[in-house]
């Protein structure tokens, strides 16, 4: 049976050693609660760090084994120094503070970068230990990403699936890492790459482009001989365990204990981890401020700010503690009263039952991260309100705003919103309340840790599967020896040929692409022995300069012109071009608009290059070039047509395909292949009877029959054709 393998920085339990007994303690929050019913439901094995430096159980590990294991948990034992540099350092001192951009806390250390290696491969290797042919495998946030390559190179086959819980930052912020593209190609290792909002996807993208040149299509990266997918997959929460919090006996006990410390005022509810990424000293300053600016409010409201410790031992995060700690008591100070005080201050880790008293009692709840993945409790407080009331209001920062969007959503950086999202919070009717809490809550019913968990092993399962079709079109050895023997073993043989990307490479400029003495050399050889039609969008003078002298057909500007061999060229049909002073000077505008833009004229088409425009400027360009000459140009009886980082307009109804009838129909051949690279050649591969071979050049959604990496690959199974 298919296992679900998870693997985690740290287990859903703990190892404790107390008067020298050991013993396991079920972790609670985050990852594991999400996680922790889902996995069960598979024959699963959960794979991390039990919590407890190995050199505080030497001789206790077989046993420690022995209790996991009836957890399905399997251990990987760290020594303190890989507690240190690992974790505390490479992991909580490098990429924690890069990716959430406060890029002024981010120390590079190599030796830190050296132990981040090392225990990823601790971890490969103990995923290897229990890991079976087709295991799923799912590894998951920032301390492994380099364990997706290192069991790829291992099990090159099995599913494997990667989540990010943090943010992954923009290009611009990710770049200054020495060992980003390390961290990257870690993370290509695995079929399907999860983050918690498209922004994230987008980012993680862009430096995948950026870094090693793979362009993405609809979120997939063809990458080698893989197809991966990255997408956006926000997590949510166990929502019935929160909806139901209120019916806890426990629970209520602690709403009349909360009663009767802030009597009937409002509450303000700050709950959050001590980090410096959560905004806790730009909450404190804005409630200081709102006291100030509307001091009617005081003594009428009351702050509880839960603040749970965190790796407190770290520079960053003691000075956070003191600041907060001094924050606190000047605005108690400052505002406080006999009988009220501005803050309760709890520096602490809640039960459940305390935490979701705290929830139910909070009337507005301001969750204010400067940057945060997704911030689950957010859509924690929002599925204990079963009333209705309370109001969110929750950063923009925040994975979750994307989702919330009942909240009043803020700029945490500023006083100003904060204040008057407080002001609005306190003075919201009723009935918006609910209203905006109804909507929130039937999204959050419907998307669950669970739904997020089965969503994202669905779509792994896609991928694989997406691979297989992949894999099943990909111009092998033993289909190029059938190919070719069919070739030699045929007497009337067609080959209609793309120029552009499918015998040479792009150039910058259009005119730097001309064939080299090889390529005219094999075209020579090859028209000897077949017929052999080259299918272009280039201009028919072009076309006439470089190929005019050899025995082979022509057919130029995506099918306008066709010249067969030892005849004059000529129209496909009667042609005009009055719209070009129409088209041209709108493409002019984007010329100027778009640096590195340019436009190639053709006899009946005008064609807007963007290869060396930046990606994202030219996503944009592309667009609104679209948008703007749609209309006109269907008025005008021309279409636009999307080629590789061209757009070209031509007069409706001339396309390669319908050009390259005229040689399929000249004859019964007995052999017939054509070659193509981007969207005009499906016009080409559509025409094709089903006995014909089709090889589409850069893999991606084609009706061909087969793809390949490269030219390369087209010119050497020609070559193989003459020799």
């Amino acid at each position: 049976m298919q296992k679900m393998i998870i693997v985690s920085n740290r287990l859903p339990v703990s190892i404790l050693k107390t008067g020298g007994k050991i013993k396991v303690k079920r972790s609670v929050g985050g990852l594991a609660t999400g996680l922790g019913s889902f996995y069960k439901d598979y024959k699963s094995v959960w794979i991390g760090w039990p919590g407890i430096a190995s050199e505080r159980i030497r001789g206790e590990k077989t046993v420690i084994r022995e209790l996991l294991d009836e957890e399905n948990c399997a251990p990987v034992f760290l020594s303190q120094k890989d507690v240190e540099k690992y974790y505390y350092g490479f992991s909580n001192k490098t990429l924690w503070p890069l990716f959430h951009y406060f890029t002024q806390f981010v120390i590079y250390d190599d030796s830190f970068w050296k132990n981040y290696v090392s225990v990823n491969r601790e971890f490969a290797r103990a995923v290897l230990k229990v890991a079976d042919k087709d295991d799923i495998i799912w590894v998951h946030d920032y301390q492994l990403m380099l364990l997706p390559m290192m069991l790829r190179k291992k099990l090159p086959d099995n599913p494997i699936g990667f989540f990010l819980h943090i943010p992954f930052p923009a290009f611009e912020v990710f770049r200054t890492l020495p060992w980003r593209k390390e961290i990257i190609e870690g993370l290509l290792g695995a079929d399907l790459i999860g983050f918690h909002t498209y922004d994230y996807a987008t980012y993680f993208l862009d430096s995948v482009r950026r870094l090693f040149g793979y362009e993405s299509t609809l979120g997939r990266i063809n990458f080698k001989d893989r197809i991966i997918k990255v997408d956006a997959f926000p997590m949510g929460i166990d929502y019935d365990k929160f909806a139901n919090a209120s019916k806890d006996p426990a629970v209520q006990k602690s709403v009349k204990s909360v009663r009767r410390t802030v009597g009937e005022r409002k509450v303000i509810l700050s709950v959050d981890r001590m980090d410096y990424t959560k905004g806790i000293l730009q909450r404190l300053d804005a409630y200081d401020k709102f006291l100030d600016t509307y001091p009617q409010y005081k003594g009428k409201v009351t702050m509880i700010l839960v603040a749970v410790p965190s790796r407190s031992h770290v520079e960053q995060y003691a000075s956070l503690k003191k600041s907060v700690d001094q924050k606190v008591g000047a605005i108690n100070g400052k505002h406080g009263m006999i009988d009220w005080t501005p803050i309760h201050y709890l520096y602490r880790s809640l039960p459940f039952n305390r935490l979701t008293a705290l929830y139910l009692v909070a009337d507005i709840a301001p969750i204010t991260p400067l940057r945060d993945g997704m911030n689950l409790v957010a859509k924690e407080f929002i599925a204990t309100k079963t009333d209705g009331r309370g109001v969110l209001i929750l950063s923009e920062m925040a994975g979750a705003a994307k989702e919330l969007d009942g909240a009043l959503i803020v700029n945490p950086n500023s006083d100003d919103e904060l204040i008057e999202a407080l002001k609005t919070a306190i003075e919201m009717p009723v009935k918006e309340q609910v209203e905006r809490n109804r909507m929130m809550q039937e999204r959050l019913k419907r998307y669950t840790v669970t739904h997020w968990a089965q969503d994202f092993i669905k779509v792994l399962h896609e991928v694989k599967e997406m691979q297989r079709n992949y894999l099943s079109k990909k111009l092998t050895e033993e289909v190029e020896e059938k190919i070719v023997s069919h070739f030699k073993n045929s007497k009337e043989r067609l080959l209609l040929l793309d120029y552009d990307g499918t015998l040479i490479p792009f150039s910058s400029k259009p005119s730097y692409a001309k064939p080299d003495k090889r390529l005219i050399a094999l075209l020579s050889a090859l028209s000897e022995v077949s017929e052999v039609v080259i299918v272009s969008g280039r201009d028919k003078d072009t076309l006439e300069r470089w190929f005019g002298k050899l025995n082979v057909g022509l057919i130029g500007e995506h099918g306008v012109w066709i010249k067969d061999d030892g005849e004059n060229w000529r129209e496909i049909m009667p042609l005009e071009n009055e719209w070009k002073a129409s088209i041209r000077p709108i493409l002019e505008y984007y010329v100027d608009r778009t640096p590195g833009s340019f436009i190639e004229e053709k006899p009946f088409s005008l064609v807007w290059h963007y290869r060396n425009v930046q990606k994202e400027l030219a996503i944009t360009r592309v667009g609104e070039l679209k948008s703007v000459l749609a209309n006109l140009a269907a008025n005008l009886g021309v279409e636009m047509l999307d080629g590789n980082k061209v757009v070209e307009f031509k007069n409706v109804g001339i396309n390669k395909g319908r050009a390259a009838l005229h040689f399929i129909n000249k004859k019964k051949w007995d052999f017939m292949l054509a070659a193509g690279d981007d969207v005009t050649d499906e016009d080409l591969f559509s025409v094709l009877p089903n006995y014909a071979y089709s090889i589409k050049v850069r893999r991606g959604i084609s009706v061909a029959k087969y793809d390949v990496e490269s030219y390369i690959q087209v010119r050497n199974l020609l070559e193989k054709f003459v020799r």
